[in-house]
This record gives C-alpha cells, structure tokens and sequence, in this order.
C-alpha cells in the first residue's frame, strides 16, 4: 500500500517492536522498525517516514538526543511520539522540549498509540486537520503570516519559520481566537482532542517555545499573554484571508 503512512518504531524490547509492526500493519500502515540510533538513522538515510514512534531508553544514543538530532536535520518534517517510562513526567517535558509532538507512557495499549499516531498524522497535514477544515486560508496578525493550507509560519521579514506540528495546531489555537481567554483544557481539546491524556504541562512547554519562535522578547511576551491560574489571550489583533 504505497500510499499509506509509513512509520519507523525505534525500541530495544524485540517483544514490543515485533508487536507494534503487526499491530501496525494490520491497521493499514507501512512499518519498519529499529532496535537503536545508527539503524534508526540507516533507515532514515534510505527512505522517508511519515512519522517515528521512538522509545526514551535506548543502547548507545538515548531518545532524547536522537530526538534532538532528528529536530535539527529534518526539522518538524517528520513528527515524532516519544515512548517513556510510566510516571516519568520529568522525561516527558524534557522530551516535549525536545521536539516531540506527543508522548506516551509504558506500559500501553497498542490501541491507544494508533489513536495518537492518527492525531499527529492529522495535524501533520496527512489528514483532515481541524484549522484547515475552518475555512479560512491564513491568518495574519503583527506582519507574520500563518498560512493554514502549507501549514507554515513566515515571519514579518519573509523567511519561514520551523514549527512541530503541536505547535502549528497551538498556534492556530491561539489566532484564531484572538483576545479570548482559553484555558489549558481547552487548548489540549483544541491541538490534541479527547484521545489524548491531558496533560497541562505539555501546554506550558509548547507556549514557550513558541514565544521563543514569535516574541521580540519572549520573556516578557507581547502576543501570547498569561493569564495566572487561568490559560492565555492571544493579544493581537488577527486578520483572516
């Protein structure tokens, strides 16, 4: 089926890896996996993949830096669901710092990973996405330009600017509400949906990098303004085209 998604899981655990791929497969996607780094990059090297399912703890190279890696030479290309040890929310933030798009915690259901797998394959662009459904072709505010079609963000002087596919839906979020109050709840119902455990933390940490991409100074913010205790206003005015 050359047309279908085709995903990379990178696991030590033979067990799980062997597991993911039918389960997978069965669903309707091309699956190759990889048991560490170097035959994670072999592949990536090769071919291209839509989406990478990447466990934290790896042999040699750990998840986070190859997280880290992947970030830097593909950009927000090629998205990809961190794997992490259950209750670790430290490695969760960190991994979401990382340029994760989602995370999952171990032990889980392979139901629930390919529910989070078709999340983020819709906010790549691989499915319908909610912002492109909206009707609106861009948004405008401040001199940048959100364009919702190619899904990119270029800035007031012109040059595009690299966004996770999170932070495109959270951006979309936020400009196409402009000067309302949303919560966190409503945020993670707004870029992730109700097949996602919520998970406020992950709000937080997706804001700030994206005030690292979009602030004159993003420590003291002029469009994506705290509210304490209560979520963020995206206090700009926003024209839509």
């Amino acid at each position: 089926m050359e047309t279908a998604p085709h995903i990379l899981v990178v696991d030590d655990d033979r067990e799980i890896r062997d597991l993911l791929v039918r389960f997978l497969r069965k669903h309707g996607f091309r699956v190759d996996s990889a048991a560490e780094g170097r035959e994670m990059w072999r592949y990536l090297d090769n071919g291209r993949f839509d989406l990478v399912v990447l466990d934290l703890m790896l042999p040699g190279e750990d998840g986070l830096s190859l997280c880290r890696r992947l970030r830097a030479q593909a950009g927000p290309a090629t998205p990809v669901i961190m794997l992490t040890a259950i209750g670790e929310e430290m490695d969760r933030i960190i991994g979401l710092e990382m340029g994760a798009d989602d995370y999952l915690a171990k032990p889980f259901n392979p139901r629930e990973l390919l529910a989070r797998i078709r999340a983020v394959l819709r906010r790549s662009g691989l499915a319908p996405a909610p912002s492109q459904a909206a009707g609106s072709d861009s948004l405008i505010f401040a001199g940048w330009h959100l364009g919702l079609d190619r899904r990119e963000l270029r800035a007031p002087d012109g040059h595009l600017v690299d966004l996770t596919g999170g932070e495109f839906e959270l951006l979309c979020a936020l400009a196409g509400r402009p000067n309302r109050l949303l919560s966190r709840e409503q945020l993670l119902d707004q870029t992730k949906g109700r097949d996602t455990v919520a998970f406020d933390r992950a709000i937080d940490v997706q804001i700030s990098r994206l005030r690292g991409k979009i602030e004159a100074d993003p420590k003291n913010p002029t469009m994506i303004k705290t509210v304490r205790g209560a979520g963020y206003i995206f206090a700009v005015s926003v024209e839509r085209r």
